[in-house]
Protein backbone atom coordinates (compact mmCIF):
# COMPACT_ATOMS: atom_id res chain seq x y z
CA UNK A 1 0.00 0.00 0.00
CA UNK A 2 1.63 3.40 -1.07
CA UNK A 3 1.41 6.05 1.89
CA UNK A 4 0.65 9.72 1.27
CA UNK A 5 2.97 12.21 2.63
CA UNK A 6 1.85 16.28 3.72
CA UNK A 7 4.08 18.33 1.82
CA UNK A 8 3.69 21.90 1.32
CA UNK A 9 3.92 22.28 -2.36
CA UNK A 10 7.36 23.93 -3.91
CA UNK A 11 5.60 24.08 -7.90
CA UNK A 12 2.18 23.73 -8.46
CA UNK A 13 0.29 20.45 -9.24
CA UNK A 14 -2.61 19.20 -10.74
CA UNK A 15 -5.04 17.40 -7.98
CA UNK A 16 -5.72 13.61 -8.99
CA UNK A 17 -8.73 13.55 -7.84
CA UNK A 18 -10.11 16.49 -8.38
CA UNK A 19 -8.02 17.51 -11.54
CA UNK A 20 -8.06 21.44 -10.18
CA UNK A 21 -4.51 23.18 -9.80
CA UNK A 22 -2.87 23.04 -5.96
CA UNK A 23 -0.90 26.32 -5.98
CA UNK A 24 2.62 26.62 -4.57
CA UNK A 25 3.07 27.13 -0.48
CA UNK A 26 -0.51 24.69 -0.37
CA UNK A 27 -0.17 21.73 1.47
CA UNK A 28 -0.73 18.65 -1.01
CA UNK A 29 -0.54 14.85 -0.32
CA UNK A 30 1.87 13.24 -2.26
CA UNK A 31 2.62 9.34 -3.03
CA UNK A 32 5.85 9.10 -5.10
CA UNK A 33 4.51 7.30 -8.88
CA UNK A 34 0.60 8.73 -7.91
CA UNK A 35 1.00 12.19 -7.52
CA UNK A 36 -0.52 14.79 -5.59
CA UNK A 37 -4.08 15.86 -4.09
CA UNK A 38 -5.78 18.35 -2.07
CA UNK A 39 -6.27 17.40 1.56
CA UNK A 40 -10.01 18.01 0.64
CA UNK A 41 -10.19 15.41 -1.64
CA UNK A 42 -8.80 12.47 1.03
CA UNK A 43 -12.12 13.05 2.32
CA UNK A 44 -14.21 12.37 -0.69
CA UNK A 45 -16.85 9.04 0.59
CA UNK A 46 -19.38 9.12 -2.79
CA UNK A 47 -17.13 9.16 -6.23
CA UNK A 48 -18.90 11.16 -9.18
CA UNK A 49 -19.51 10.00 -12.51
CA UNK A 50 -16.99 10.93 -14.53
CA UNK A 51 -20.16 11.27 -17.94
CA UNK A 52 -22.57 12.95 -16.05
CA UNK A 53 -21.21 14.19 -12.75
CA UNK A 54 -23.98 12.43 -10.88
CA UNK A 55 -22.73 10.06 -7.57
CA UNK A 56 -21.68 6.85 -8.87
CA UNK A 57 -23.58 5.37 -6.32
CA UNK A 58 -21.07 4.22 -3.53
CA UNK A 59 -22.71 2.37 -1.33
CA UNK A 60 -24.82 0.47 -3.32
CA UNK A 61 -21.21 -0.88 -5.41
CA UNK A 62 -20.98 -4.55 -5.73
CA UNK A 63 -16.82 -3.89 -5.29
CA UNK A 64 -18.21 -1.24 -1.97
CA UNK A 65 -16.47 -3.53 0.79
CA UNK A 66 -13.22 -3.77 -1.36
CA UNK A 67 -12.89 -0.46 -2.55
CA UNK A 68 -10.64 2.28 -0.79
CA UNK A 69 -11.88 5.14 -2.44
CA UNK A 70 -8.92 7.74 -1.25
CA UNK A 71 -6.45 4.98 -3.39
CA UNK A 72 -8.64 4.05 -6.81
CA UNK A 73 -9.05 5.78 -9.39
CA UNK A 74 -11.51 8.27 -9.52
CA UNK A 75 -12.96 7.82 -12.49
CA UNK A 76 -16.21 5.98 -11.87
CA UNK A 77 -18.88 5.77 -13.83
CA UNK A 78 -22.76 5.21 -12.23
CA UNK A 79 -25.14 2.50 -12.86
CA UNK A 80 -27.56 4.58 -15.25
CA UNK A 81 -24.46 5.15 -17.70
CA UNK A 82 -23.30 2.08 -17.34
CA UNK A 83 -26.13 0.77 -18.65
CA UNK A 84 -26.12 3.44 -21.87
CA UNK A 85 -25.79 1.92 -24.98
CA UNK A 86 -22.36 3.50 -25.58
CA UNK A 87 -21.23 3.72 -22.02
CA UNK A 88 -17.73 2.51 -23.00
CA UNK A 89 -17.10 5.25 -25.50
CA UNK A 90 -18.70 7.75 -23.59
CA UNK A 91 -16.57 6.96 -20.72
CA UNK A 92 -13.34 7.09 -22.77
CA UNK A 93 -14.38 10.44 -24.13
CA UNK A 94 -15.42 11.66 -20.87
CA UNK A 95 -11.70 10.42 -19.64
CA UNK A 96 -10.00 12.88 -22.54
CA UNK A 97 -12.05 15.33 -21.83
CA UNK A 98 -11.00 15.59 -18.09
CA UNK A 99 -7.66 14.60 -18.58
CA UNK A 100 -6.26 16.22 -21.66
CA UNK A 101 -2.43 15.38 -21.84
CA UNK A 102 -4.55 11.61 -22.46
CA UNK A 103 -4.99 13.56 -26.32
CA UNK A 104 -1.18 14.02 -27.10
Amino acid sequence: MMSWRKIPMKFPGTCIICNEKIPVNEIGLWAKGLGVKHEKCTQIDELLCIICGSPAGCIRCEFQENCDISNVSQSCICKKCSESKDAFISYQKSTKKKFSILNS
